[in-house]
């Protein structure tokens, strides 16, 4: 290559590389991100107008905003009969207008808590927990009052609690908060459990704190959580109000019956159905018998009885003064037949094996029963029949790491209609100590007895499980599963073996639960110990 030929390449190489070098020193990264909230310009009227006649609201921002989650954010306090038209409904805008849908009352003082529904439309930053207010009187009403929500089961109560200020004057009673909205609301939203309701006028209330399903600012027993305060509150005072949601157990009411088999009907029901009673009305052969027992899983109790030829029967259906009359039609069906099935196949050291039936269990033979162990050495053991529940239950020491067979022969359980069942075989094991870990609670400064310890997982649902009625230095769950447990402890007001819940017109309470702050992680082959300092 020539020298001049050599000195073009090199010019050309070095042009090329300048123009990428300009491009790339050239090329737009970005600026910072924007982290700042939008804020208001002006407001029209402005906020906290008196004498207020509008019926549209314009609000102007520094910047393009949206409205996210406003049906779950927005709270107007007083509650408004027509929800108001808010935009934008979708997409962005500078301003936000409130268009006002219903007539608004005299002297009273409005509040809109947007939450933290106002977001900037590029990076959502929320302008939190932006109020607006007016009053169509001569002056903003001011008062206050704060408070928090728990729950009486879980550890952490739901989002979305509305908490409500009911008025009480002359016209009110305790059952105004299933039939109307309430003079004041708030909510805790979606991350705390504390709540503020402002802009309050001076007087006596009812504060209820509801999980407000329906989003219609009642009660509904059915699906609604309820907390409330004992007594009355009287505004202004300087108390923090803390409430407990619990669900109630609905009153006792029975549901029509069904016909599901040629001698099996469902009664359905509501609430408790201790006491519940199933008269037959109809006319009836003398040997007509029946059996009841309830459902594993729902409100249901299984109707048997000994099938005769009728059109229809009627039944007397209820407890106490709670009495209905229905009339159920005869069609043709099959008739259920015994069937045996394991109620749970999880086993365990020290447990039980369940069987469930689909008919009445009458009578059970021990004789045509055997349990033996991985070596075919047959062991004793003891059987229980739970007619109420139509559950049979056996028992014998277990040992860990051991498999084990329960036979019944033909024979050893016989149904309500004389049929027996056919060969079963149950087949289970325990786990090895290795692969099973302990725990020790102490518990400190319980102040009542008897209580009920319990661990259960993150759902609540529980493990294990001990009643306690009398002080001890420690309490032990030995060789259970490996699982991170949530441990709790039921203050067992009444001493009758569970939880008990609330109820707002009768003025009761749910039974107080308290939780060690932590979940405990047990691993296997572990035994560890926890401190447990109630509250």
């Amino acid at each position: 290559m020539n020298a001049t030929r050599f000195f073009g390449y090199s010019f050309f190489v070095c042009i090329l590389l300048s123009i990428i070098s300009c491009a790339r020193r050239g090329t737009p990264q970005g600026g910072p991100k924007d982290v700042d909230a939008p804020y208001i310009i002006s407001s029209d009227p402005e906020n906290n107008t008196t004498n207020f006649d509008e019926d549209k609201i314009r609000i102007t921002f520094d910047e393009y905003i949206k409205l996210k989650d406003l049906q779950k954010q927005l709270i107007v306090s007083p509650p408004l009969k027509n929800q108001p038209f808010i935009f934008p409904q979708s997409g962005a805008s500078k301003y936000l207008e409130i268009e006002l849908l219903d007539t608004l009352k005299e002297n009273t003082t409005y509040v809109f808590n947007f939450g933290q529904s106002v977001v900037d439309n590029t990076e959502e930053n929320p302008y939190s927990f932006f109020t607006y207010a007016f009053s169509t009187g001569d002056y903003i009403d001011s008062l206050e009052v704060e408070g928090f929500v728990i729950d009486a089961v879980q550890k952490k109560p739901d989002p979305f609690i509305s908490v409500m200020l009911y008025e009480v004057d002359s016209a009110y009673t305790d059952s105004v908060i299933f039939q109307k909205p309430p003079n004041y609301i708030t909510n805790t939203l979606d991350s705390s459990v504390n709540f503020r309701l402002t802009n309050l006028k001076e007087g006596l209330y009812r504060m209820v704190a509801i999980k407000d399903k329906a989003n219609n600012y009642k009660f509904d027993p059915k699906t609604d959580k309820i907390g409330f305060i004992d007594h009355f509150v009287e505004i202004p005072n300087d108390s923090i109000y803390g409430l407990n949601l619990f669900k109630e157990v609905p009153d006792y009411k029975p549901a029509r019956p069904s016909l599901i088999a040629k001698n099996k009907l469902f009664f359905g029901y509501e609430g408790d159905p201790k006491g519940m009673e199933i008269e037959l009305l109809s006319e009836k052969p003398a040997d007509y018998d029946y059996r009841i027992f309830k459902d594993m899983k729902t409100d249901t109790l299984h109707y048997f009885f000994t099938p005769f030829e009728a059109d229809s029967l009627v039944f007397k259906v209820g407890k106490e003064k709670a009495l209905d009359t229905f009339t159920v039609r005869i069609k043709e069906l099959y008739a259920d037949t015994l069937v045996v099935a394991q109620a749970s196949k999880k086993f365990s050291l020290n447990d039980s094996l369940k069987l469930y039936a689909s008919t009445p269990m009458e009578t059970y033979n021990q004789e045509f029963v055997s349990v033996i162990n991985q070596d075919s050495v047959q062991l004793d053991f003891t059987a229980n029949l739970n007619k109420a529940d139509n559950m049979l239950s056996f028992k014998w020491a277990t040992e860990p790491n051991q498999k084990y067979q329960l036979k019944l022969l033909p024979g050893a359980i016989t149904d309500f209609y004389g049929d027996v069942n056919d060969t079963l075989t149950y087949n289970t094991s325990t786990k090895s100590l290795a692969d099973l870990g302990s725990m020790r609670v102490n518990l400190k400064n319980v102040d009542k007895y008897p209580i009920i310890l319990q661990l259960t997982d993150d759902k609540g649902e529980v493990k294990q499980e001990l009643f306690i009625k009398e002080q001890k230095y420690a309490y032990e769950f030995r060789n259970i599963d490996p699982a991170t447990y949530l441990i709790r402890v039921i203050h067992d007001s009444n001493g009758n073996g569970k939880w008990d819940t609330g109820n707002y017109l009768k003025k009761i309470q749910p039974e107080r639960i308290s939780y060690y702050p932590d979940p405990v992680e047990l691993r296997a082959n572990w035994e560890i110990e926890q401190t447990f300092i109630l509250q």
